[in-house]
């Protein structure tokens, strides 16, 4: 029974996900050899994305409330079963795997699902975490992974769009505790609100996207790509934006050169939110190890600007380009789809979540 109404939905989705988007070559533009194809459809808001070793996608939400898992049962690269995890959350954007355990952040807590790949069919039981996050909802929503290190990795965004709040170090930074809550501490400060990170694959070294304060104009600041070699390390929020503009109201109070600047600039506005190093093999080997980001695109900006998903490549620690490489979401004023979160899979094509078309996508070369 799920199965038909699966296929019904996907009937219907060729008007409300854009498939001619997907199947019309002219209309998302990639380099040569690529392809973009539908991956799954009708998945309310849905955001970040965490794989599991047997091959669920799990699947956060923003405003939804909800968490998916997605099946792909016959191995074709379409999914074909969609399961509610649970339901009634407060903007359950973050899901992070380890262990076989499905661990969601919400805006003031992190719970855990147990066993989450025998039970999530199941109106599962979760536990919670920590509860002890600050209940803002401005930058409320989190983005979690679990590092090289087996900690999990929280951020706390600002609870506005620029302020100083002195009262708890926690706000604009990003967090780490063990896997059961305990050991929490700042790993990063400065950092106004990522909504993506991940480790080199070599040097272990966190990467994160982090986006820039609003109000400064069309073209100012910058969203930033930034690397955090060493813990304690703070990226400049609120004083320094970018790499050398100085906050109106904040910039005088800091010294910039203790501040750690980005190692690339993104687009002003561009909304970078999940990003994710290459790690496959089926793109072409100067693929490897390089950073896909993708960017959800501008609200406040008087031309509209991201809605694609950008390359960054870089030569050890150095960036050396910032390039598009899938767009067509955008033209003109016109919007169909926002990327949000990017997800590598086993066999190397990239998954790509959107929460405008209510769908992802999968990328592949041949």
């Amino acid at each position: 029974m799920k199965k038909i109404f699966l296929l019904i939905v996907i009937s219907a989705f060729s008007l409300s996900c854009t498939s001619d988007e997907v199947n019309n070559d002219s209309a998302i533009k990639l380099p040569q050899g690529f392809k973009i194809e539908l991956y799954a459809s009708d998945i309310p808001n849905v955001r970040s994305m965490a794989l599991s070793s047997s091959g669920i996608l799990f699947v956060g939400t923003r405003n939804a409330g909800k968490v998916y898992a997605l099946l792909d049962n016959d191995k074709d690269y379409k999914v074909d079963e969609v399961f509610t995890v649970a339901s009634g959350l407060d903007m359950p954007n973050g899901v992070a795997l380890k262990d076989g355990d499905l661990y969601v952040a919400e805006v003031s807590r992190i719970i855990k699902f147990p066993d989450i790949e025998s039970n999530f069919k199941n109106n599962p039981a979760y536990t919670v975490i920590r509860d002890d996050f600050p209940k803002d909802r401005s930058h409320g929503w989190k983005f979690i992974k679990f590092g090289p290190d087996g900690k999990l990795y929280v951020p706390v965004g600002a609870p506005c769009n620029i302020c100083l709040r002195k009262d708890d170090p926690r706000y604009a930074s990003i967090t780490r505790m063990n896997a059961d809550g305990s050991n929490f501490e700042i790993f990063a400060s400065g950092i106004r609100n990522t909504v993506g990170f991940d480790w080199h694959p070599v040097t272990k070294e966190l990467w994160f996207t982090d986006n820039g304060r609003d109000m400064l104009g069309d073209n100012i600041p910058p969203d930033e790509l930034n690397s955090a070699p060493t813990p304690g390390l703070h990226f400049g929020y609120p004083f320094l934006h970018g790499k050398n503009i100085l906050d109106p109201e904040f910039g005088t109070q800091a010294v910039t050169s203790q501040l750690t600047k980005p190692v690339q600039e993104l687009g002003p506005h561009v909304a970078a939110l999940g990003m994710e190093f290459y790690t496959g093999d089926m793109f072409p080997p100067e693929y490897n190890n390089q950073i896909f980001i993708a960017e959800h695109g501008s609200w406040n900006r008087s031309q509209k600007i991201g809605y694609r998903i950008t390359l960054v490549k870089l030569n050890g620690k150095k960036a050396i380009s910032y390039e598009p490489f899938a767009e067509g979401w955008l033209k003109g004023d016109n919007v169909s789809g926002r990327p949000v979160d990017v997800e590598v899979m086993p066999d190397g094509s990239m998954l790509v979540s959107d929460d405008y078309a209510d769908c992802i996508y999968r990328i592949t070369y041949q």
